[in-house]
């Protein structure tokens, strides 16, 4: 590379305790969201002996959630455009709260199922108005925050169920969302009171948030395309995963503890590899991920179940690792002022192809086997690298600046 890489400490003193402010507060509101996104997995037995629900519609109750936190990312990235992000976030978050709020008050499936919707679309803010928040407090520097932004959402996936677990067994599903409500009130506060402000995207021009200046652009549907397959990779493998495991002789302990190792791993990677994205590039991180990701995928199908087992952390490194470089890609391949506009559809994308991508996966497992399929998960991983190479030409750490 041509120009040295820029760190977080050679900020301004005044810049970087804002930044460090805007990355712990977005932290802990992305920890809570993806806890409220999560945490509906350990409330759906319960609403099925509550409200003796089908399959069908505990599926639509997560759908509707899903949904409206998928489809209102990219609305959400155009209002940014107009009014201060931290003003959004705060909505949101409220809105988010509120949606649990009116859950544990709900009497039936069709209000149960509003204040989910509710929910989800309070959650849509998050993403993309959080990331680019970091984007921009960071400058030339948010590959490696963007990387403990999205890991504080793994925490948080990992803290709220299980938190909810617990007070499940001493208190009413109903008592336990006013708490959860109640948790995202305060992280509201929180925002109110310490988080600097964002400002309007289209305000943002003066924003050096992005190092492309000199750089070609039309990168970014290159990137959306690594993500989407990316995400595919992600969410087909652990489909098929515990049905591998149990093939080889797994019990349902066993694949319990085989899923949380990979969800470790996975934590690690968006930790690691956001940091390893900004010292050595995105192509070469990239195909350091996506290469280990295929080649961990056929040695977990070829070998036994306690070698493959100890594989699977260094495996979720892996198949997470690449997701925090390609955040931290976003907004180098994005006008400043458009910045929460470009998170929003990349995170439309991967959310998308991971709803998309296990049903697809499942057809091909059923048509040819979970081995075949989960090896096709592989092929895709692989697919991403010359994707990669292409996408370097628009970067400035591409081949041209190497």
């Amino acid at each position: 590379m041509t120009e040295s890489v820029t760190t977080a400490t050679e900020l301004p003193r005044s810049d970087r305790a804002r930044a460090t402010r805007t990355l712990t507060v977005t932290g802990l509101n992305h920890a809570l969201h993806d806890g409220y996104t999560d945490v509906i997995y350990v409330l759906l037995p319960v609403w099925q002996t509550e409200f003796a629900l089908s399959y069908g519609l505990l599926a639509l109750l997560r759908g509707l959630y899903a949904g409206a936190m998928a489809g209102l990312q990219i609305p959400v990235g155009r209002i940014a455009e107009r009014v201060d992000g931290k003003i959004i976030l705060i909505a949101g978050t409220a809105l988010s709260a509120l949606g649990y709020l009116f859950a544990g008050f709900s009497g039936g499936i069709v209000g149960l199922g509003l204040a989910l919707a509710l929910s989800g679309a309070g959650s849509s803010t998050q993403h993309p108005i959080a990331s680019a928040a970091v984007s921009r407090a960071y400058g030339k520097a948010a590959r490696g925050p963007l990387g403990i932004y999205n890991f504080t959402g793994d925490l948080g996936k990992a803290a709220i169920p299980a938190l909810t677990s617990i007070l499940l067994v001493i208190m009413t599903w109903r008592h336990t969302l006013l708490l959860l409500a109640l948790a995202g009130l305060l992280v509201a506060a929180c925002i109110v009171v310490w988080m600097p402000a964002v400002g309007r995207g289209a305000a943002g021009k003066t924003v050096a948030a992005s190092h492309r200046e000199g750089a070609g652009g039309g990168g970014f549907p290159w990137l959306l395309a690594i993500g989407i397959l990316d995400t595919a990779v992600r969410m087909g493998f652990l489909t098929f995963l515990p049905f591998l495991l149990r093939d080889k002789g797994a019990s349902l302990p066993t694949n319990g503890f085989a899923l949380a190792l990979v969800f470790i791993g996975g934590a690690a990677g968006k930790f690691t590899c956001g940091w390893l994205g900004e010292r050595v590039g995105t192509l070469r991180t990239v195909l350091i991920t996506e290469g280990g990701t295929a080649a961990l995928i056929v040695a977990v199908l070829a070998l036994p179940l306690v070698p493959a087992i100890v594989l699977l952390p260094l495996l979720g490194v892996m198949l997470n690792g690449t997701s925090s470089v390609l955040y931290g890609t976003v907004p180098e391949l994005t006008p400043p002022h458009r910045t929460e506009r470009a998170f929003a559809v990349f995170y439309t994308g991967t959310i998308g192809s991971g709803a998309v991508a296990p049903v697809l996966y499942g057809v091909l497992g059923d048509a040819l086997g979970p081995s075949l399929a989960t090896a096709a998960t592989a092929v895709t991983a692989l697919a991403i690298c010359p994707l990669a190479i292409v996408l370097a030409r628009h970067l400035a750490d591409g081949p041209a600046t190497a």
